[in-house]
């Protein structure tokens, strides 16, 4: 039976994980791709997802509106874009098959749309570790998304996850959708492919895993907790710092 997957998750997130994996198992990813298993070259879904921006409606803060993505024609603009990144993906005669790279994430709302019976794989981890490195999506305005300037790079990554994260939950969810921790993969990785496995209908290699790439926030010196993170944090498991003390 044909299967077709993608990863939806900010970058950092430790979607490489999944990535290989799948490439591991006999899944094709598209091609070239690069180290962390993204399909490259990556321009036409910068692009694609530069038409997404303007329409979700900033409402100031961190509050955006996007309802504006679930109703409506999806522009064609946008469908070409994405076949031509898409291109090896599409024409390959692979049983199984997918893509990952984070920007999907951007998109997600019309790539669900577009493709309504794929599998999608949401890939979550803890924010205080998505933020300690730079990432392409980190200034949410190259990709045409309004939001709070800061000069604070770790709080403008932080928007960027907050804004992804809540994108992902305001969009109808797909047909056929798992959400897993990469925590859980790294530190219970053989529990978590056998509920991913359940959920692809193959079966899947296990590759090497590093139990140091969790709570790297432990010893980052900069800032790495916003309370904005909180609702999130609580409804996936993360602990919560303790508020610190008051002064005299």
């Amino acid at each position: 039976m044909n299967m077709m997957v993608t990863i939806i998750g900010r970058g950092h997130s430790g979607t490489r994980a999944i990535s290989h994996t799948l490439s591991a198992s006999g899944v094709f990813m598209g091609e070239p791709l690069n180290e962390s298993g993204d399909l490259i070259p990556a321009e036409a879904m910068y692009d694609a997802c530069r038409i997404v921006g303007p329409r979700v409606e900033w409402n100031g803060g961190l509050n955006w509106d996007f309802k504006a993505l679930h109703q409506g024609t999806i522009p064609d603009s946008f469908v070409k874009l994405i076949d031509t990144f898409l291109a090896s993906v599409r024409k390959s005669p692979a049983e199984h098959k997918g893509w990952k790279i984070p920007e999907t994430t951007l998109c997600y709302p019309w790539i669900r749309r577009l493709f309504p019976e794929m599998k999608y794989i949401f890939w979550i981890r803890n924010p205080r570790d998505c933020i300690i490195g730079g990432h392409v999506t980190d200034d949410l305005r190259d990709f045409s998304i309004a939001y709070p300037e800061t000069p604070d790079e770790r709080r403008r990554r932080a928007i960027s996850w907050k804004y992804q994260y809540d994108l992902v939950k305001a969009t109808p969810p797909a047909r056929q959708w798992i959400e897993v921790r990469f925590e859980d993969f790294v530190l219970r990785q053989e529990e978590t492919l056998t509920r991913l496995e359940k959920f692809l209908g193959i079966k899947l290699a296990r590759i090497p895993v590093r139990p140091d790439s969790i709570a790297r926030w432990t010893t980052d010196t900069g800032t790495n907790y916003f309370d904005f993170f909180e609702p999130a944090m609580k409804q996936y498991g993360y602990e919560i710092p303790a508020p610190a003390p008051a002064t005299v």
